[in-house]
């Protein structure tokens, strides 16, 4: 964005001068002089620009002040200017309030500090070798990463915790190495841990993010193990495991799905997977998203329509609700932003840049942003879907449970989804940050969304119930796929089911208690929802 343009952006949005009518009671007030930057720095432009975007198409937009009340220029007091960036995002975020729980809409539980769903990335650091880990991707939503490739849950209480592989990534020195989700943790480049949650927590953050470490501890198999990893890139599948279960005469697919990667990145595995699941005759099938916190809603309506029945072709799957300004084609600020095609380059019409504010006509309306099902993949039988959540389940995620619901007899095992009904696309700033504002919201064909709190599951259940043991993903002995099965009423058991571990190698297996003390650590996936669909040019 041109430092000219944005001056005359900013003279235009913020020069006003409010005259009062004078009376003999009161006297008129002095109005302030206005304010008209002539000199400005790079990062003073830049928080402008964030503000100004934001009171234009930040989905709640209608509690923001004035620029001269909020003041963007006084956020200064980081280090960098992404530290004072990500400050004023916060603030932005602080004023619409969700009546049902009187804190603001992005109010994030986990950390209050930090928003649930708005949020900056500098794009200097998504290629992977050059991969900076933060909370926003450990694994980029095209599998690249940049670690060990283990993502590590606690579970018990403070004083007495366990440590588990929770998920693997495919292609990672942790996959190479042979560890799988349910291997028990014990001992970390030498030390013990365990017992003192809050005294040993960041000398287990520092290890992870070392370039080895050691782990010790019992694989899944009840074997002992004594492995040191060295941090690697790595490119890593969409898909953590799919298998197809037998019940009597009922066929079960189970498709763990780590991520909604790019459609391109996901489809050739979604294909193989539902072709495997249509040959077989699957009649039901289990998603497990219990770690999947979203990506790209191109990728979560293909997976809605291989999922859907093609009686429901040309039916309403969901809706994008922008704010007023945007619906009303009002958001004049975003013919800064170029409309990118798939390669991401910019797209020319009449010699003139197309812009995400007239590429089409009311871009933005609900109208234009009505999502229809139509059929994919040649899996029409389904009659029963179970979803496995947890509260690491987001956005994308919710988006298909959400539009399949009033469609398909859907049912969800687990934990209380995240809640993030709302999505957004990139604005670029500085050719270096692009700026993740919460821009609209999604509602189902019946109109329903507003999860924000979460979605409540049918059945609620610990991932690890306290004296038991975790399992793989797609093993019948793990909780969660065992209430999924159970869910279904299938009436007989299901065959091939794991060999069973012994039980002395069990109780060295299982956990104390089954209190999730923190779920996130090293779970550091992106969580959101982004449209990448209506602003391509057609």
């Amino acid at each position: 964005m041109k430092i000219k343009l944005l001056v005359a952006i900013l003279a235009i949005s913020i020069i006003t001068i409010t005259g009062c009518k004078k009376t003999k009671v009161t006297p008129a007030p002095t109005p302030d002089p206005p304010i008209v930057p002539v000199v400005a720095t790079r990062a003073e432009l830049s928080k402008d620009s964030i503000f100004l975007y934001a009171k234009e198409i930040y989905y709640w937009n209608d509690a923001l002040p004035t620029y001269q009340a909020f003041n963007p220029r006084s956020y200064t007091n980081a280090s960098t200017d992404l530290g004072n960036y990500n400050n004023e995002l916060f603030a932005i975020t602080r004023y619409k309030i969700n009546p049902s729980t009187g804190l603001s809409y992005e109010y994030y539980a986990s950390d209050p500090t930090d928003t649930k769903y708005s949020y900056i990335q500098d794009i200097t650091t998504k290629n992977p070798s050059a991969f900076v880990a933060d909370k926003k991707s450990s694994v980029d939503l095209e599998g690249n990463g940049n670690d060990f490739g283990i993502r590590l849950g606690f579970y018990g209480s403070n004083a007495s915790y366990t440590i588990y592989a929770t998920a693997i990534y495919q292609g990672s020195p942790a996959a190479t190495a042979g560890f799988l989700r349910g291997d028990k943790i014990t001992k970390i480049n030498g030390a013990e841990y365990g017992t003192n949650f809050p005294s040993q927590i960041s000398a287990i953050e520092t290890a992870l993010n070392g370039t080895t470490i050691k782990l010790e501890g019992i694989n899944s198999a009840g074997n002992n193990f004594n492995i040191t990893l060295t941090k690697a890139v790595f490119k890593s599948s969409p898909i953590y495991k799919k298998k197809i279960l037998t019940a009597g005469t009922r066929k079960i697919g189970y498709l763990a799905y780590a991520r909604f990667s790019t459609l391109t990145n996901s489809q050739p595995e979604f294909d193989a997977a539902f072709a495997d699941f249509a040959t077989a005759g699957v009649t039901d099938l289990i998603v497990d998203l219990r770690y999947n916190g979203g990506g790209y809603i191109e990728t979560a309506e293909y997976l809605i329509n291989l999922i859907a029945p093609s009686s429901l072709s040309g039916s309403v799957m969901f809706t994008e609700h922008y704010n007023t300004t945007m619906q009303n084609n009002q958001a004049t600020i975003l013919k800064n932003q170029p409309l990118l095609d798939r390669n991401n380059k910019v797209q020319y019409s009449n010699g003139k840049i197309v812009n995400l504010y007239d590429y089409m006509t009311n871009p933005y309306s609900v109208a234009n942003n009505t999502s229809k099902f139509a059929k994919k993949g040649p899996l029409n039988s389904v009659a029963n879907v179970v979803f496995i959540v947890s509260g690491s389940t987001a956005s994308a995620s919710e988006l298909v449970i959400n539009s399949l619901k009033p469609h398909v007899t859907v049912k969800l095992v687990g934990l209380t989804t995240y809640g993030k009904p709302v999505g957004f696309f990139p604005v670029t700033i500085e050719n270096k940050y692009d700026v993740y504002f919460s821009l609209f919201e999604t509602k189902n064909s019946l109109g329903q969304g507003g999860y924000y709190t979460g979605i409540v599951p049918d059945v609620s259940a610990s991932e690890v119930p306290a004296n038991t043991v975790m399992y793989d993903f797609g093993n019948v002995n793990d909780n969660y796929l065992k209430l999924a099965l159970n869910s279904l009423n299938l009436g007989v058991p299901v065959t091939g089911q794991a060999k069973t571990l012994s039980a002395a190698r069990e109780r060295s297996l299982a956990v104390q208690s089954s209190e999730v003390i923190n779920s996130d650590l090293n779970n550091n996936e992106f969580k959101g929802m982004i449209e990448n669909r209506t602003r391509r040019k057609n």
